[in-house]
C-alpha cells in the first residue's frame, strides 16, 4: 500500500518548492507561509506559532505547528524539523535556489539540512491523514525556525510556551546518515552537547621598546589558550570524547605599545556527566597552570534565556521501546537493519532530548555538503524517510486504515 502513497516524483516536487524559497535563519517568513498553505491545501491542521525574543535580538519568529488527535488516549509523538538554512556561502557551482536534479541528487541550499527531512514529515502526514480512519494518541508535527541560528529559538519557543508538554517521543528528521558519514539507513540515538565561552585578559600597557615594564595581554591569552588545549578529555562509550575548538582571538593596542587587552572564544563540546561547571573547572585549572601576571575572567555567551545558553548531551538506549519500534519501521520499509549512530555536535534534538526528557530519535535522508557549496540530498532517501515515518505512526498509534 505504501508504494501508492509515496513516490520519488512527489518527494522531488515538494522539496524543489521548498528549496526555491530562500530561508536563512531569522528570515523564514516566506517558507513558513508556503508550508502553512501546503498543509491546509492537503486537509491538515496547521497554525502559525508566533514568538518574540526580546533580549539581544528583538526577533519576531514563527513556527508551523499542527496536531492530529486520535479517538482514544495513547502516546503523543512529536515530529520536528527546521525550515531555515545557513546563510549562502561562496563556492557554489550550481544555482543554490534552483533545485537542480542530477540523477538521484537534488541540489540546493538547505536541501539536505534539512528541507529534505521536512518534506518527508509533510508527505508522511499527508499520507497518514489520507489513509487512517481511526487511531489512538496524537501526532504533533512542528516545522520550526532558527535552528541554524545561535540558540535554536524556534524549538526553544515551543518548549517555553508549553506546546510540547506530554510528549512521549520525538523524531527529528535531520540528515542522520550524512551527519554520521555512514550509509542510509541509520538511526541517531544521541548527540554531544556544548557551550561557547570567552576568556578575557587584562594586562598593563607600556612602550614597545620596554615590554618588561608592561603585562602583555596577548601573550597572557596565548598562554591560557595553550593550557586549555592540554586539558585531558573524558570519553563516553557512545559519544566518544568531548572536544575543545578555539573560535577566535583578538587583542592589541596602539602601535608600538604593549597590548593591555586580549580575548579568545572557545566552543567546548561535552559528553554526559559534563556541563558548565566542568568547563569552569577546566579553565580555572588552565589559568593556574599558565601563571598569569594580569587579570582574567571567563564568560559564557550571552543568551536570551538561561535554558538556551548551551546544549546538554543526551543518549537514547538502544533497547528503549521507542528505539525498537522505530528500528522495526526502518527494517519494514528499507529491508535493512539501521546502524546506531551518534552526532558529534548540537541541534534542536538536544533540547528535545534533555529539556523535555523524552527519547529523541534522529532519522533523515542521505546526501552531502551540508553547510557547504553544492549541498545535495538523495531523493530516494527522502521518500524512504517519509515511508518510515508513516509506518512508525501507523504501528505506534494502533491505526486502522
Amino acid at each position: 500500500m505504501n508504494g501508492s502513497l509515496f513516490s520519488d516524483a512527489a518527494s522531488r516536487a515538494l522539496l524543489a518548492e521548498l528549496v526555491r524559497i530562500p530561508s536563512p535563519f531569522f528570515r523564514e517568513e516566506a517558507i513558513m507561509d508556503f508550508t502553512f498553505s501546503w498543509l491546509h491545501e492537503h486537509g491538515l491542521p496547521a497554525e502559525k506559532h508566533r514568538y518574540h525574543v526580546k533580549p539581544i535580538y528583538d526577533f519576531h519568529g514563527v513556527n508551523i505547528l499542527g496536531t492530529l488527535e486520535g479517538a482514544e488516549a495513547g502516546p503523543r509523538i512529536v515530529l520536528n524539523g527546521h525550515l531555515d538554512s545557513v546563510d549562502l556561502c561562496e563556492g557554489w557551482t550550481r544555482d543554490p535556489y534552483g533545485a537542480e536534479m542530477e540523477g538521484n541528487r537534488l541540489y540546493g541550499l538547505g536541501a539536505l539540512d534539512m528541507k529534505g527531512g521536512c518534506a518527508a514529515i509533510l508527505l508522511a502526514m499527508k499520507a497518514f491523514a489520507k489513509t487512517v480512519r481511526r487511531f489512538r494518541g496524537s501526532v504533533c508535527y512542528t516545522l520550526v525556525s532558527d535552528e541554524e541560528g545561535p540558540f535554536g529559538l524556534g524549538t526553544d519557543a515551543l518548549i517555553r510556551d508549553g506546546l510540547l508538554e506530554g510528549a512521549d517521543v520525538a523524531v527529528v528528521t535531520e540528515p542522520s546518515s550524512a551527519f554520521a558519514g555512514c550509509d542510509f539507513p541509520d538511526l541517531g540515538l544521541g548527540a554531544r552537547g556544548g557551550w561557547n565561552y570567552t576568556v578575557s585578559l587584562k594586562g598593563r600597557a607600556a612602550h614597545g621598546a620596554n615590554p618588561e615594564l608592561g603585562i602583555n595581554a596577548v601573550v597572557e591569552a596565548a598562554k591560557v589558550l595553550l593550557e586549555i588545549e592540554k586539558t585531558p578529555l573524558a570519553t563516553h562509550e557512545k559519544l566518544g570524547p568531548g572536544s575543545i575548538c578555539p573560535l577566535g582571538f583578538s587583542g592589541g593596542g596602539a602601535p608600538l605599545s604593549v597590548p593591555d587587552q586580549a580575548s579568545f572564544s572557545v566552543f567546548r563540546h561535552v559528553i554526559p556527566g559534563e556541563n558548565k561547571e566542568t568547563i569552569l573547572r577546566e579553565v580555572s585549572a588552565a589559568i593556574e597552570r599558565a601563571g598569569l601576571s594580569g587579570d582574567v575572567c571567563l564568560a559564557f555567551r550571552n543568551a536570551p534565556y538561561p535554558e538556551c545558553d548551551g546544549f546538554l548531551p543526551y543518549v537514547v538506549d538502544e533497547d528503549n521501546p521507542w528505539t525498537s519500534a522505530f528500528r522495526r519501521s526502518i527494517v519494514a520499509v528499507t529491508k535493512k537493519e539501521p546502524k546506531p549512530t551518534y552526532f558529534s555536535s548540537v541541534g534542536d534534538f538536544n533540547y528535545l532530548g534533555t529539556r523535555l526528557g523524552i527519547p529523541t530519535l534522529v532519522f533523515g535522508p542521505k546526501g552531502a555538503n551540508y553547510h557547504s557549496p553544492d549541498e545535495y540530498v538523495e531523493i530516494d532517501t527522502v521518500t524512504k524517510t517519509a515511508e518510515v515515518l508513516y509506518d512508525f505512526l501507523v504501528s505506534s498509534l494502533g491505526a486502522e486504515r
